[in-house]
């Protein structure tokens, strides 16, 4: 390898894939590599559709889990970022970030306890779906200065957590309200499962019926006389029809950061391609051409998430994916154009968990590696 061999006391090849500087063809493989040039103009996109809008944006740093990444993203102009775990909202906490929602329920004492330590330092939202998990929050917070925001989380079509939408969010709403240490900052209303249904039309549909479920659960919060300043949902799939429903108010998209294929193959609300450019691969080098027609790189299962299908080639026609072992790629080349040593960037299925297989992020511009961040929060699943 020429180049430095070191960088920032680290051992190129051994501590990290790359260091600044250097060009692409002499990171180490697999590396998790950023198009620096298309992860800025997918964020000031972004931006700019939710300013147009009337709506804040708040990105899901469960996308990333990166503290370089998000202060980006606020930099935009975000509101702040939500994460999924509250150890992902304490890595990025410590990684300067200053507001950040948990949008999924924190239960249990030890964890209501961390989120009263977390929200003496910042600005932290979590979410209930039931009056037992507000008192939980309520009684970590006696005693200290914390004050969390608490959003009431309603099912909308995801079949996951959340309350019945309408008169039954009406209780845990009114337990936050009468709390102390806590604020009803709003209702989580946001439907994962319409991301990805690839027809318009039935994902207009989806969030139409998501929409009914949020206007039934208003006119029950103002019946009781609890405000409702903030409605979050929304993802890079379904965002347009959020917006245009006139409830929510905040925008949660994660994935228009990097787009990996799965998201790539959903069509945006007019029928066309994809709103957002790839920004995030994995590069990856042949390793093997061991028979006529085949060939095999270093990056397998523990480089690419497949749950959402196998990675794309970039640029590379004729190539095809057949298969993945741990710590390989097989690939079907039968015009035999692949020999070994020869580097392939290849776009995840799923870039969520396929960031937290790495530790670093390669940044690039014009070839080169400009930058070298930490997964903050890679493994923060607790």
């Amino acid at each position: 390898m020429d180049g430095p061999t070191e960088w920032n006391g680290l051992e190129i090849g051994y501590d990290v894939p790359a260091a600044p500087g250097m060009a692409e063809a002499e990171i180490v493989t697999p590396a998790l590599c950023l198009d620096l040039d298309a992860l800025e103009r997918n964020l000031a996109a972004m931006q700019a559709r939710a300013d147009a809008a009337g709506l804040t944006l708040r990105p899901h740093a469960k996308t990333h889990r990166s503290a370089d990444v998000g202060r980006l993203q606020v930099a935009a102009g975000a509101v702040g970022l939500c994460c999924q775990t509250l150890s992902e909202a304490e890595a990025l906490a410590r990684g300067g970030l200053t507001d950040l929602l948990v949008t999924n329920e924190v239960r249990g004492p030890r964890r209501a306890a961390r989120a009263a330590r977390l929200a003496q330092r910042i600005r932290l939202g979590v979410c209930v779906d039931d009056t037992a998990g507000v008192a939980e929050l309520a009684a970590a917070g006696l005693g200290t200065d914390a004050v969390l925001d608490v959003y009431v989380e309603i099912e909308v079509g995801n079949l996951r957590c959340g309350v019945p939408p309408g008169a039954p969010a009406a209780a845990p709403a009114e337990a936050v309200a009468a709390a102390p240490g806590l604020r009803l900052a709003g209702l989580q209303a946001y439907h994962g499962k319409a991301q990805h249904i690839r027809d318009p039309a039935e994902r207009r549909a989806a969030i139409d019926a998501a929409a009914g479920a949020v206007r039934e659960t208003l006119a029950a919060l103002e019946a009781a006389g609890l405000p409702c300043p903030v409605v979050g949902g929304a993802g890079t799939g379904s965002w347009p029809y959020e917006a245009a429903a006139g409830l929510w108010t905040e925008l949660q998209c994660g994935s228009y950061a990097f787009m990996d294929a799965d998201y790539a193959a959903v069509p945006d609300e007019t029928g066309a391609g994809p709103a957002f450019e790839h920004a995030l691969f994995v590069l990856a080098e042949v390793m093997s051409v061991p028979a006529p027609g085949r060939a095999v790189c270093d990056a397998g299962l523990k480089a690419l998430a497949m749950d959402s299908g196998p990675p794309r080639i970039m640029d590379r026609e004729g190539l095809a994916w057949r298969g993945a072992s741990d710590e390989h790629g097989i690939l079907d080349d039968p015009g035999e154009t692949l020999a070994v040593g020869d580097r392939l960037r290849l776009i995840p299925g799923h870039c969520d968990p396929t960031c937290n297989l790495h530790d670093w992020y390669v940044g690039l511009r014009d070839g080169r590696v400009e930058a070298l961040w930490p997964v903050t929060a890679r493994g923060k699943g607790f």
